[in-house]
Formats: C-alpha cells, structure tokens, sequence
C-alpha cells in the first residue's frame, strides 16, 4: 500500500464565502474534495458551483450537532429547537442518541432525508463525514452508514489522527488524544463490516482552524508512508458574519491561502 494524500474542505454550503474559497481552491490549488451541508444557508450556491467543478468530489457533510436540519420541527420536535437547529451539548445529545429510541428514530428520519437531498441535487455521492466528527458516535455512524449505503455511499472519513506523528510536529496532546485515536477503531470496524472505503490517516484535528501553510508544510515530510491519508480544511474567503458567531477563532482565510499552495502538491511526492 502507498502513500496517497487527499486534500478536503468542511462545511461547504454554510455561506458563500466558504462555498467561494472552496471553488478557488480547487481552480487554482489543491483542494481534492468537499463536504456539503445540505440544509446550511447558501447550500444552493454551494451546489450551481460544484456542478461547474466536474473535477470536484463532492459529499455530505452530516449534521447531527450545531447545525440546521432538513427536516421540520414538527417531524424531530426532540432533535431540534423551535428554528429547526440541532443544540450544542455534545454529551447529551451523545447519551439521547444512545439511550433514547424515540430520538433515535427522529435521527434516523433526519439523517435519510439528509441522504436524500444530497440525492436531489443530483451531484454524485463521493462520500460522507459527520459536522464535530459526531459520526464517531455508535449510533451516529452505524445510521449514516445503513442509510448511506441505501444511497450509494462509497466512503467515510476516520478521523484518526496518529498522536505520534503530532508528537513529532511539538504538539503534545495527552491521553486524550491517544484514547480518541484508538475509538476511531470501532468506526474503522462498522465503516469495514458494511463494505465502505475509509482513510487510513487524518489531519486536521489538533490544529482545527489553524491549518496554516507553515503548518501544513510542516506536516508533509511526517505524513504516514503507507495508506490513505486525509487532510481537512475550513476555508473561506472572508469572515462573515455567521463564521465569527459559529468559529470565532478559527483562521479562515489563512487556512485558504494553505489550499493554495499548490507546492503541497510536490511536496506529496517526496
């Protein structure tokens, strides 16, 4: 097995200047594929410009957490607020996923109609990953998974990654970090059991909003030799109104200005 990296972008549909820095960089630098958010404000936009970008993969980029959903309140009155958004609380909405069947049974609906709209754009479906990672929920992923495949879904993202190589960058990240590489197994496993591709390796994690070009420089000689290795962005042109109330911290445009390195891509051959 080689060495293969993929270069991603999160969040596509959530406004047009994310959907804007995604076009540039994949017209003019590295950018393999992107997420999309099927029911995030500029969702359409995102859409008319993939369809002019053949080369672009495009796939859904699942909200479960702190994010619009397709479906009406009335449909998954337990999953969303009164505007129809998913709520923040990552640990409760962790144990509802897990303990309530009732809110099971409305994330499912919600996650099928996701599928769905993703179908009805008529773009193809090059794979899924879920908004916070929340795929790595048992729940979460063992859903879009069995619904995907109903879809045709070919791929997921592992978040998985390597605390070693991180190490190697000065990042030290304490158990935690070692403990949530070795969970991403058991999404590895249901991803292998349902016969759907997965990365070997993901960047992105530790330095979330940061993926500078130095940074990401830095990262190219300690990427792993063997496997499918996956690093993901949040790029947009500007920070807009609704960037600054969602990722107040995170370097939006820096993180374009690294997809625009189109030495990455010699990089990736050395």
């Amino acid at each position: 097995m080689t060495a293969r990296v993929i270069f991603s972008a999160d969040d596509f549909g959530l406004s047009e200047s994310v959907n804007e820095a995604v076009e540039r960089a994949h017209r003019d630098g590295v950018l393999t594929q992107a997420s999309l958010m099927v029911a995030a404000p500029a969702a359409a936009d995102a859409v008319r410009r993939a369809r002019n970008l053949p080369g672009l993969k495009v796939g859904l980029h699942l909200v479960a957490i702190e994010g619009p959903a397709v479906l009406p309140h009335a449909a998954i009155p337990d999953l969303v607020d009164a505007n129809g958004q998913f709520p923040s609380d990552q640990l409760r909405l962790g144990i509802d996923y897990y303990f309530r069947p009732r809110i099971r049974r409305q994330l499912a609906a919600e996650i099928r109609a996701q599928f769905q709209a993703f179908a009805d754009t008529g773009l193809t479906l090059d794979h899924a990953n879920a908004h916070k990672h929340m795929h790595l929920h048992p729940t979460v992923g063992a859903m879009m998974l069995r619904i995907g495949k109903e879809f045709g879904l070919p791929a997921i993202r592992i978040p998985a990654e390597p605390p070693r190589v991180m190490l190697r960058l000065g990042v030290k990240q304490g158990l935690g970090a070692s403990l949530l590489y070795a969970w991403t197994e058991l999404l590895r496993g249901q991803a292998r059991r349902a016969g759907v591709r997965t990365n070997q390796h993901c960047f992105g994690l530790a330095w979330s909003g940061h993926m500078t070009a130095d940074r990401v420089r830095s990262l190219m000689p300690y990427l792993p030799k063997k496997g499918l290795s996956e690093i993901y962005f949040h790029p947009a042109t500007e920070r807009d109104a609704l960037l600054s109330r969602l990722m107040p911290d995170y370097e939006h445009e820096a993180e374009l200005a690294a997809l625009l390195d189109t030495g990455l891509l010699q990089a990736t051959e050395n």
